[in-house]
């Protein structure tokens, strides 16, 4: 996401780009990928994915890029389509729809969020504590907010010690664990706040499309027609091209080096920009201390936490009717959340998949992978142990994926039950290693998680380096979540740093700070001077 939308922005104000790209495919975490030994002549293969991903309201950055990206019928945005419902499903008991209905005022809104969590349990005065704390994060100031609320837990934010399990488990880690992979007894108050905000407030504008999806395959929709923009607009781009790292010398980035075909070589350029995830930056910071020593701020890469986010594809032989949007089950002990996409891909339908029996694929993220399911598996000396993501098999974990969501849809009276029998096979994400003799996996793909006081360790996109920047969801963005619309942001801010640097007169791209509703601009401008006397 990062590499491709730098190379975009650069390549419309005449630069000269190559981008080299470590996997055979474009797209990264956010790509589809065929599945092997999947298709019958005349078909496509299955389509993979490391997980789903959808596009809130306050993706600004995204939109944007794909209304520049031609593909056949108009640009890649038209692939863009809404859904109806955000669903929870509950262990014995029927679902709860969260988006059912579109509030017109701040006060129905209110109403409307009393009543969805009074029926998820949580006691009046418990919701009413949280909107009065989700109204303090709206009427205070920034700096307040990362002096203040950077610095606690999202758990210690709003009080979830004290409250009941409904409160806890709904308020404090459904929203986090299952949207962000991030644990609400770690996660910033200040990232989550401001997160939730964004995807709530986008409910009081009818006309607003709060969630939205790809109506096909990632690749086939959006990658492949950007890959075909970027060659056309000149630039250059090597596959199965992974970067080892930079060099150093006379405080400057000297070259790089890149294994092309198989062929170590190293590219030298006038600007750089690493659009690499934090596990390969620190690899590079590691091999070339040099770095951190011309711009400190690099060592605070390092530091930055990760957590486990990715999927499986469940590829069944029916058509599932019991959601028409994202799922979260909700006492899943691995956060588990899905979405059925057939439903949604109405000019790819799954028939020229596969050997075109497949009727829905069942993308599931596990956003857990620490916690322990009250089901057992065998363990060393025929003992069992608790099942534990991170710890099953590959066969172990599929098992217990599919169980958890078996617990949450067949409730009783349920009219649109699943079993085992409906899947046909199976994708787990491939970045996931399982080791032949057991053991704990191994994931190359970790996902960025916003602890307190990460923020000030994060560096710019322009680094203190003169022709060195930055694109990944680690740099300081307004945006500050491990998402595609991060990459995106922080890729633009690169871009604008080349253009200062470089003296080239040409158009920054353009970057979005969070719309916060302007009714609470007073309460803002009021707290800026209580938080500059130390109120």
């Amino acid at each position: 996401m990062a590499g491709f939308t730098a190379a975009h922005e650069l390549a419309e104000r005449g630069f000269q780009v190559t981008v080299y790209e470590a996997n055979p495919t474009p797209g990264g975490k956010a790509r589809s990928m065929d599945v092997p030994g999947t298709a019958v002549p005349g078909n496509r293969p299955l389509p993979g994915e490391h997980g789903f991903r959808f596009f809130p309201a306050f993706y600004k950055h995204i939109p944007d890029t794909m209304r520049r990206i031609p593909c056949p019928g108009g640009t890649v945005d038209r692939h863009l389509v809404n859904t109806t419902e955000i669903e929870v499903r509950r262990l014995g008991q029927p679902p709860v729809e969260l988006n059912a209905s579109f509030p017109d005022t701040l006060e129905e809104w209110k109403r409307l969020f009393r009543l969805k969590y009074a029926r998820l349990g949580v006691q009046p005065q418990e919701i009413e504590h949280f909107i009065g704390r989700m109204l303090c994060f709206l009427g205070s100031c920034e700096a307040r907010r990362l002096a203040e609320f950077e610095n606690q837990t999202w758990w210690e934010f709003i009080g979830a010690s004290t409250r009941s399990e409904a409160y806890q488990r709904f308020l404090a880690i459904g929203l986090t664990r299952t949207l962000t992979a991030m644990r609400p007894t770690e996660a910033s108050a200040r990232t989550v706040a401001m997160i939730l905000v964004q995807l709530i407030f986008p409910f009081l504008d009818p006309a607003a499309e709060p969630d939205r999806i790809l109506d096909g395959p990632t690749n086939e929709v959006w990658f492949d027609p950007w890959l075909v923009h970027l060659q056309g607009m000149g630039v250059t781009v090597h596959f199965n091209a992974p970067c080892q790292g930079l060099r150093v010398a006379g405080g400057r980035i000297s070259g790089a080096d890149v294994t092309v075909a198989g062929v170590p070589q190293v590219v030298t350029a006038d600007h750089y920009l690493a659009a690499v995830p934090v596990e390969v930056m620190s690899r590079w910071l590691a091999a070339t201390p040099d770095l951190a020593t011309l711009d400190p701020s690099l060592a605070g890469i390092p530091t930055q936490a990760t957590e486990w986010m990715t999927g499986i594809q469940f590829y069944l032989n029916r058509r599932l009717t019991f959601s028409t949007g994202h799922t979260i089950y909700i006492h899943s002990p691995w956060a588990v959340t899905s979405i059925a996409q057939a439903q949604f891909w109405k000019d790819y339908p799954l028939a020229g998949y596969g050997d075109g029996t497949v009727q829905e694929i069942l993308s599931v993220d596990v956003s857990d992978w620490e916690q322990a399911s009250p089901r057992t598996r065998p363990g060393p000396g025929g003992v069992r142990v608790p099942m534990v993501a991170r710890e099953c098999s590959r066969d172990e974990l599929i098992a217990e994926v599919w169980a958890q969501i078996e617990d949450h849809i067949n409730f009783p009276g349920a009219t649109d039950t699943v079993a085992w029998s409906d899947v046909l096979s199976v994708h787990v994400d491939p970045a996931i290693h399982f080791p032949p003799g057991g053991g704990n996996s191994v994931n190359d793909t970790p996902l960025l998680v916003n602890l307190p006081g990460s923020f000030p360790r994060r560096p710019q996109a322009a680094s203190a380096i003169p022709n060195l920047f930055l694109a990944a969801d680690y740099v300081q963005t307004h945006t500050d979540l491990a998402c595609m619309e991060a990459a995106n942001e922080a890729a633009r801010r690169a871009v604008n740093g080349i253009l200062d640097r470089s003296g080239v007169a040409a158009t920054r791209a353009r970057v979005w700070p969070f719309h916060e509703p302007f009714f609470f601009l007073p309460m803002k401008a009021l707290d800026r001077i209580r938080f500059a006397l130390g109120w």
